[in-house]
């Protein structure tokens, strides 16, 4: 049994394999609109024979974004732009394709990686015009040397939370078939997880309940709005990968806590929160916490994480460490590595017949024909 090109579901989404593409940014946005970049790297990706495609991080409002470049969905231009690109992608590929709803918090506001890079800085100045105010849970910021981040009030825990509802409901309009809410990478969600960043006195403070609350209730509120007919999972950091930080024993019990609110997958990774955290980085690193997850929580998960070759995925899979392994450096690197994994699982994968001349074997039947 090859265990990678079994179809597998999501609630009521079937996917045709347990490849997933997961959420990478891509930087191109204008204004929180996608341009023409995506429509080029959104259609590669869906040409690639993997089971799921979820869209990069999409900002819920303006100051949810990473960079100024990132994509949003907060109002009705922005959802016109996705949705052009969505008809022509659309055109050419039955692949399902999910979003990912983001907000960056105390994260927002940075410069595009190879330009913070470059500038060896990595928050926009206040001086600059692009930059704006940041929010958190508490106004603590990344970096000692970065702007200092607005503490949350009462009334913008409610805005941020009309704003996930508001985006998930243009995600429906725009017949995405999944959503995936973004709780890991140190962004705002994990910020209110973490004893780390949430140092707030009040009911969304202190304990592990108290930490969880306000995370809960959104995926709640989006939970409540949305069709039934679309699953709607979560992404986390498993750990900080610091001293007294989120780690894995508290994700099982947000786990087990989303589970009861309906969760029906989890996407694992870890890291992301506190520039102190120290990563032992290497082939399928967060794969364990996955595997973790997956048995103490008793909810399915996505494993993710340095993991680049077929029979490595495959491992993972038949090891049921996770029931699905998400493909993100590498397809970058190709985006044609699922035709590799059938090559050399000996298995058969859709794609494109204006494609099918593309094998590295031209002798292997890879190629599934309608």
């Amino acid at each position: 049994m090859i265990h990678l090109f079994e179809p597998w579901s999501i609630e009521n989404l079937r996917l045709e394999n347990k490849i997933v593409i997961p959420p990478m940014c891509q930087y191109s946005a204008e204004h929180g609109k996608m341009t023409d970049w995506h429509r080029i790297h959104i259609g590669s990706m869906l040409k690639s024979g993997a089971g799921l495609f979820i869209v990069e991080a999409t900002a819920v409002s303006p100051e949810g974004r990473i960079t100024p470049y990132c994509v949003g969905l907060w109002n009705d231009e922005t959802q016109e732009a996705m949705q052009k690109m969505l008809h022509s992608v659309r055109k050419y590929s039955s692949m399902p394709i999910a979003i990912q709803l983001a907000h960056a918090g105390r994260k927002a506001s940075t410069y595009e990686p190879w330009k913070a890079k470059e500038q060896a800085e990595r928050a926009i100045p206040p001086s600059d015009p692009l930059s704006w105010q940041t929010i958190a849970p508490s106004a603590l910021p990344y970096e000692p040397e970065d702007p200092i981040p607005q503490a949350m009030s009462s009334d913008a825990l409610e805005r941020i939370k009309r704003a996930f509802v508001d985006s998930a409901l243009r995600s429906e309009a725009l017949g995405f078939q999944g959503i995936e809410l973004h709780m890991a990478h140190g962004y705002l969600f994990h910020e209110f997880l973490s004893p780390l960043t949430n140092k707030r006195d009040d009911q969304y403070g202190g304990s592990l309940e108290n930490r969880m609350r306000f995370p809960l209730e959104v995926y709640q509120a989006v939970k409540e709005k949305i069709s039934n007919t679309i699953p709607l999972w979560v992404r986390i950091s498993a750990t900080d990968w610091t001293e007294n930080g989120w780690n894995l024993e508290d994700s099982i019990v947000f786990c087990k806590a989303l589970k009861k609110h309906g969760c029906p997958l989890i996407h694992v990774s870890t890291g992301g929160l506190s520039p102190q955290q120290k990563i032992p980085a290497g082939p399928g690193f967060q794969v364990y916490f996955s595997q973790e997850i997956r048995k103490h929580a008793s909810i399915p998960t996505i494993a993710v994480g340095l993991i680049d070759q077929a029979k490595q995925a495959e491992t993972i899979l038949a090891c049921q460490q996770a029931d699905a392994v998400a493909i993100g450096r590498a397809i970058l690197a190709n985006p044609h590595w699922p035709w590799i994994a059938a090559e050399q699982l000996n298995r058969k994968i859709h794609t494109a017949p204006q494609y099918w001349r593309g094998k590295t074997n031209p002798k292997a039947d890879i190629f599934k024909i309608p």
